[in-house]
């Protein structure tokens, strides 16, 4: 699954262009998808292509709600809402990851009855025409989805890329299926392909929970970028000190908290401009960030146990 953590190096308004094109892209890619590997599987009564049909179904259930999810989320902070509506974005995850993981069940149950009643499968060659279809407009849309991310940092976005780039695995063992199936006639390869595609499915499912959750509990962002924070601090030789650095994020917004250590004997206009030196230079790193500061006398912080 792309890294979900902020990253953005867009202005906010190009960034929210950038998510909602991504959305509509989703959309109509899962729209076309389920067009064609319904007509296929009508045509082969394929259970490994009925799972990647009911994969694009819950592809297109789950776009819809990334759509909605991203709309909410770039909207700006209100009084009922002083810290945006990001978390939109997360909720958006959790809900991708349930459909996900009620897809791959539902496609258990179908695969263990194709195991006990085996059936033939025919036009294995529309089932290959369409998954190569398939995999050339998913392998675009993950490429789109993946630059997105990169941009923004949008965990909706993300774990939207992330189910789609297990279509294109999924779709590529359906084409090994359907050839094991039609040129060696293992009819068992078609319910236990299923089956492996269903397993992977939940294992996508619960990453992709698991990056929402983290944002809804207010997780710290990575060491990297927390040392990032830091060294950008200390950039400024006002600055003694560094200490109490909370970090979290919500949809595309980071939130950074910090103490700065300055000189005790420096005026307090001195103080305000140190610390706006640093915000501004911590903002120029993520453009999406708000920024609070807090100044204290270097070696206030002696002698307690602080967080760093």
């Amino acid at each position: 699954m792309p890294d979900a953590t902020p990253k953005t190096v867009l202005p906010p308004e190009k960034a929210a262009r950038l998510m909602k094109l991504a959305t509509y892209a989703s959309v109509s890619v899962a729209l076309v998808l389920i067009v064609s590997k319904f007509a296929a599987w009508l045509m082969t009564d394929a259970i490994s292509l009925l799972s990647t049909l009911i994969d694009s179904l819950l592809d297109v259930g789950a776009s819809v709600l990334n759509l909605i999810a991203v709309r909410h989320a770039l909207e700006p902070a209100d009084k009922e809402h002083r810290f945006g509506h990001g978390k939109a974005e997360a909720l958006s995850g959790l809900a991708q990851a349930a459909f996900i993981t009620g897809s791959a069940v539902f496609l258990l149950l179908q695969a263990g009855e194709r195991l006990y009643h085996p059936r033939q499968i025919e036009n294995t060659d529309v089932g290959f025409g369409v998954m190569m279809l398939a995999i050339v407009l998913t392998l675009g849309l993950v490429a789109f989805q993946r630059h997105v991310v990169r941009q923004t940092g949008s965990v909706a976005i993300s774990a939207d890329s992330a189910h789609y780039q297990m279509d294109v695995l999924v779709n590529v063992s359906v084409i090994i299926s359907l050839l094991l199936v039609s040129r060696f006639g293992l009819s068992l390869a078609d319910p236990l392909f299923a089956i492996a595609i269903a397993i992977y499915i939940i294992w996508g499912a619960w990453r992709i929970g698991q990056t929402a959750l983290h944002m809804l509990m207010d997780r710290e962002l990575d060491d990297a970028q927390r040392r990032r924070v830091m060294e950008i601090a200390r950039i400024n030789p006002g600055v003694k000190g560094v200490h109490d650095l909370r970090t979290r994020s919500s949809g595309n917004q980071v939130f950074i908290q910090m103490h700065l250590e300055m000189d005790g004997d420096i005026t307090l206009m001195d103080a305000h401009v140190i610390a706006d030196d640093v915000e501004i230079r911590i903002m120029k790193a993520f453009p999406n960030a708000e920024v609070i500061i807090h100044e204290d006398p270097e070696g206030i912080e002696q002698g307690r146990a602080v967080f760093h």
